[in-house]
Order: structure tokens, then C-alpha cells, then sequence
């Protein structure tokens, strides 16, 4: 029996019809019914070919679903990193497929067919844009944000502070209670501060950068008092002030840990500030000879300092979770002041009145706050700064009179960004003990470049 071809048997139509839909068929003819078994295996053979680019297109979907997965991360992290880097609140980055990354708290269009092909941007760079989260304001000294890598902000500030104290000094001896014999000085001392701060910042990379932080410190201090019994019928008010270089700081900052919405970040930073300002061993003291046992002489500077006179290493971690609206920050620090040898003190006479070994007491700082934006441009944080100052030691022993003072301030700031390069950030705050000052008004202007 002749072999008759399958597009004799069919109708014409059919036929081409079967060939365009099966090209298997189209180049290869069917077995002949005889050989049952050469046509099993090459039906076997077709099925396993057709597994095979399967399989190859599920793996290539896996490849592709991991790409995207990596480019999704990366786009989230430089989003999150330019919003942290602007002090600002940290955005969710969702990915819906075939549009644009939406941001949390913001609709995602409605239209659900892929939008037009954005311009070629670099893998991993996110879109600017002016309805980026806006800034939470600084109010503490640490700030929580680190600069993006290969940028430079420079901070210009002014900070002016005032505090005034009330004492009272009994000299005597009493016959009965509330009457005594001898003198009662009372005082009031009155400090006004104001420091100019120049502020650099540079980020070597994504999660480290390097500060610092160069101070111009004017000082003024006036003492109210009056000795009652001896006569007097007016105050003697003591004036002393001075101004100069403050303490240089250096700081590196480091992001320990991912972080991301609802995950709290972990910065770790170290600062070392130096004294190189004038500090009250190298200003003249109103006392002849000595100031201890001395009744010549107020025992007050003529002159105030603007450092500290220590040296000191402060490591830290600062922490940020943000939690839709809001952002909640703080720190907690430990201050070593490093002792200094064979310390001395400059009298009016000219002489030097020896001290020994002076230690000024470490601090435990702890603060916590938290920010809120109110539109694109503008927010507000709200905040508490405590600070546990222990006892000054002279030559091993704690100095005559020295205590634990506690430092507390209460600190309410905003913010408002006029472009992508220039803030202005205001921090006001109160202070809530009798040792912290009154009141404390600082602005910053960071500018980045």
C-alpha cells in the first residue's frame, strides 16, 4: 500500500491549519503505523523537550523575580537613605508591579496598565521629588540622620543661653535658733552664653561619616551681692566675661544595623573634644597667694573661660523608629573626662597656686524624643535632654563641697526646608532643674553640597 501524506487525506484548509499549529508535525512526518514502538519514543522524546524549556523558563522566571527583588532593595535603601540623610521621617517603599514604587501613605494610581518607560535613571537611584517626606527637626547635639556618602554638609548655628542662680552663704554662729550672729552673704550669679558653631559633616559611605565641629564662645557672668550686718545699703555687683575658641570635637558616626518602617536603627558614634579653649585654670583668679583660707579677694575669675580644661572621649548610640506619623529618637552616652597632673591655677599677684591632680567628674547623658511632620516643608519634635554629672576628685579625694548635679531640659524645635539644600532647624528649651539653665535658643542652617 502506498504511503498517502496527511494533507491528501484532509481537506486542504485543515490541513494547513494542522501544520501551522503542530511545527513538530509541519518537519517531521508521522511513523508509520507499523512502527508503534519508534513512535512512542518520539512522542516520549517530544514531552521531554517540552519539560525541558520548562523548566528553563521557570529557572530564567526565578532569575528574573531575584533581580528585581535585589533592584527593589537597593531602590528602597536609596530612598530611605536620601529621606534619613534630610532628617526626615523613613518612608515605606512598596513594590506594585508594572508601576512606579509608591510610598506609605500614598495612593497608588488607579490605572492599572504599566505607565510610559521612565528616562534611563542609575540602577538603585530613587526619583527626586517634591513630595518627599519632609524634615524632622534636630533638638538634640547628636544628631540621628548620617550624611549620603560623597556629600558635605556644612551646619553654621548660634545658641545663646541664660541662667541665674540664687546663694546663700551663712558665716556665724547662733545663740538660739533662728537668730545669728555673724554674716549672711547673699548672691545672686546671673551667666549669659552665646556660641558660634561651624559644623562639617562628610559621609564616606552609606552607613559612615566623620564630623566636626569647631565653636567661637562669649561668656558673660554677673555676681549680685550684698553682706548684711556690715552696713551696706547697696548691691556690689562683680562682673567677669570672655570669649575666644571653645572646645574642638571630632565625631564618627556608624549604621550598625538595616533598619527600616516599624525596625528601629542603630547608630553608633564616638567623639573626642579636645581643650582648646581657655579654660579656668589659665584665667586669672581674684585671690593673693592662694584662694583657699584667703579673705583677700572674691576667689572669682576675672576673666571666664570658654573650655572646659578636660579632655574627653563620649561614646554613644542613637536610635530612631519610625512609625507612621510620627518618629520616635533618642540617645543614651557615657562622658570621660580624662585627669589631668599637676594642675595650677593663676592668681592676681602674678603667682600660681598649685593644685595637684584634678579630675572633673564623668556624665551619663540619656535623652529621648520624638518628631512629627506637618506638611512637605515643615515639622516639629519634641524632646527631653538629662545629663548625671558625678563629683569633681582632687588629688584622689572628692573636692570640699563637690555633689552630683543633675542636668535636665525639656527642648520643643522645628523645622522648615526651602529647597533640596537649605534648612533652617530652631530648638528652644527650658530647663527643668536649678542647675541646667533657664532657657537655651539654638538655630542651625545645614547646607549641603
Amino acid at each position: 500500500m502506498k504511503r498517502t501524506s496527511l494533507s491528501r487525506l484532509l481537506p486542504l484548509p485543515l490541513a494547513a491549519g494542522l501544520l501551522s499549529a503542530n511545527p513538530v508535525w509541519a518537519q517531521q512526518a508521522l511513523p508509520a503505523p507499523t512502527a508503534g514502538e519508534d513512535r512512542l519514543d518520539t512522542l516520549q522524546r517530544q514531552i521531554n523537550e517540552q519539560n525541558r524549556q520548562l523548566e528553563q523558563t521557570r529557572q530564567s522566571l526565578e532569575q528574573q523575580q531575584q533581580a528585581l527583588s535585589r533592584l527593589q532593595s537597593a531602590l528602597n535603601e536609596e530612598v530611605l537613605a536620601n529621606a534619613r540623610a534630610r532628617g526626615a521621617p523613613a518612608p515605606a517603599v512598596m513594590p506594585v508591579l508594572g508601576q512606579a514604587p509608591v510610598l506609605a501613605g500614598q495612593s497608588a494610581p488607579a490605572q492599572a496598565t504599566p505607565p510610559a518607560r521612565p528616562a534611563a535613571q542609575p540602577v538603585g537611584q530613587a526619583p527626586e521629588s517634591d513630595s518627599r517626606p519632609p524634615e524632622v527637626a534636630q533638638i538634640f547635639d547628636q544628631p540621628g540622620v548620617l550624611t549620603p556618602p560623597g556629600k558635605l554638609v556644612l551646619e553654621p548655628s548660634l545658641q545663646y543661653g541664660y541662667s541665674a542662680n540664687d546663694r546663700v552663704a551663712l558665716v556665724g554662729y547662733t545663740v538660739i535658733p533662728a537668730i545669728l550672729i555673724g554674716l549672711i552673704d547673699v548672691r545672686q550669679v546671673k551667666t549669659t552664653t552665646a556660641v558660634a558653631t561651624l559644623t562639617g559633616r562628610y559621609g564616606l559611605n552609606r552607613r559612615f561619616e566623620l564630623e566636626a565641629k569647631l565653636p567661637y564662645v562669649y561668656i558673660n557672668g554677673d555676681t549680685v551681692s550684698r553682706e548684711i550686718f556690715t552696713g551696706s545699703a547697696q548691691d556690689r555687683v562683680f562682673n567677669a566675661s570672655g570669649n575666644g575658641i571653645g572646645d574642638v570635637e571630632l565625631t564618627a558616626r556608624y549604621q550598625i544595623n538595616q533598619g527600616g518602617p516599624d525596625k528601629a536603627f542603630y547608630i553608633g558614634w564616638l567623639r573626642y573634644k579636645s581643650r582648646t579653649g581657655k579654660d579656668l585654670f589659665e584665667v586669672v583668679t581674684d585671690c593673693v597667694t592662694r584662694c583657699v583660707a584667703n579673705t583677700t579677694g572674691t576667689g572669682l575669675p576675672l576673666d571666664l573661660p570658654t573650655g572646659s580644661g578636660f579632655e574627653a572621649l563620649q561614646p554613644g548610640v542613637t536610635w530612631l523608629y519610625p512609625s507612621d506619623p510620627v518618629v520616635f529618637f533618642g540617645s543614651l552616652s557615657y562622658l570621660h573626662n580624662f585627669k589631668r597632673r599637676n594642675v595650677s591655677r593663676l592668681l592676681v599677684d602674678g603667682k600660681r597656686e598649685s593644685l595637684g591632680d584634678i579630675e572633673a567628674g564623668d556624665i551619663i547623658g540619656f535623652n529621648l524624643g520624638m518628631g512629627l511632620a506637618l506638611n512637605e516643608k515643615a515639622a516639629i519634635s519634641i524632646g527631653y535632654d538629662m545629663n548625671l554629672v558625678g563629683k569633681t576628685r582632687q588629688n584622689g579625694e572628692d573636692v570640699a563641697g563637690a555633689v552630683r548635679v543633675t542636668l535636665a531640659t525639656l527642648l520643643l524645635g522645628g523645622t522648615y526646608r526651602f529647597n533640596e539644600r537649605v534648612s533652617l532647624n530652631v530648638a528652644l528649651g527650658a530647663g527643668l532643674t536649678r542647675d541646667t539653665p533657664d532657657v537655651t535658643f539654638t538655630a542651625r542652617v545645614p547646607i549641603t553640597f
